[in-house]
């Protein structure tokens, strides 16, 4: 099976609002704790090595990463790798800057179609998950959740942690929120979930709900 993510490839780098690229393709931002797998899970669903960087020091990547996909000459859509969130060591100021430039891109963008959070399966919708989810709950936009390294999980611990993580998600619905809320499990190592995952974030590049519908 041929996926557009696939044809994925580096477009920029950008450390604040004001350099965001005035560009018109539909966006899909990626987010999650630092260590939840989110560089991985990018490479892997693009089918690349290194598309994506992670730092040898969790944390410490506090740029936002544009990665065009499809044609080069008319690209469909961008994957938006947004900086890891939830490293004690990192000092004040940073977090600070993070947490304005997280807050502001996910309220604000008007080309972004979704965000993909990803959390380790181990330990799902943290205090800071849970923000992340608030910062984008005005927007009405859909968040698709990867409970990532479900391999590490015996077969029952991986069922329990998807219900316990839909049942959370069910309190965000009764108090409210607009948007589609929907998770999975996810494995790099084993590709757990994958085309699952894409078919979510080709849809959302292409205009589409969960339902195939236009949105």
């Amino acid at each position: 099976m041929a996926f557009l993510l696939h044809q994925a490839r580096f477009y920029i780098t950008v450390n604040h609002l004001r350099d965001l690229p005035a560009t018109v393709q539909p966006e899909v931002a990626f987010a999650g704790r630092s260590n939840a797998g989110k560089s991985t899970a990018i490479n892997v669903l693009c089918n690349q090595k290194r598309l994506a960087f992670a730092s040898k020091t969790p944390g410490r990547t506090q740029h936002i990463n544009y990665f065009s996909v499809g044609p080069a000459d008319e690209p469909a859509g961008h994957l938006v790798d947004l900086p890891g969130y939830g490293y004690a060591e990192v000092p004040g100021a940073a977090k600070a800057h993070w947490e304005a430039l997280l807050s502001a891109y996910l309220a604000t963008r008007p080309q972004l179609r979704g965000m993909i959070l990803m959390m380790d399966s181990r330990r799902p919708l943290t205090e800071l998950d849970r923000r992340m989810i608030e910062w984008f709950a005005p927007t009405g936009k859909p968040i698709h959740m990867l409970l990532t390294k479900c391999d590490k999980l015996t077969r029952q611990e991986s069922i329990n942690a998807l219900r316990t993580t839909q049942k959370q998600l069910a309190e965000y619905r009764d108090a409210g929120y607009q948007g589609e809320l929907t998770t999975q499990l996810f494995s790099a190592l084993k590709r757990t979930g994958f085309e699952e995952a894409h078919e979510v974030i080709e849809q959302w590049l292409a205009g589409r709900n969960d339902k195939g519908e236009a949105a």
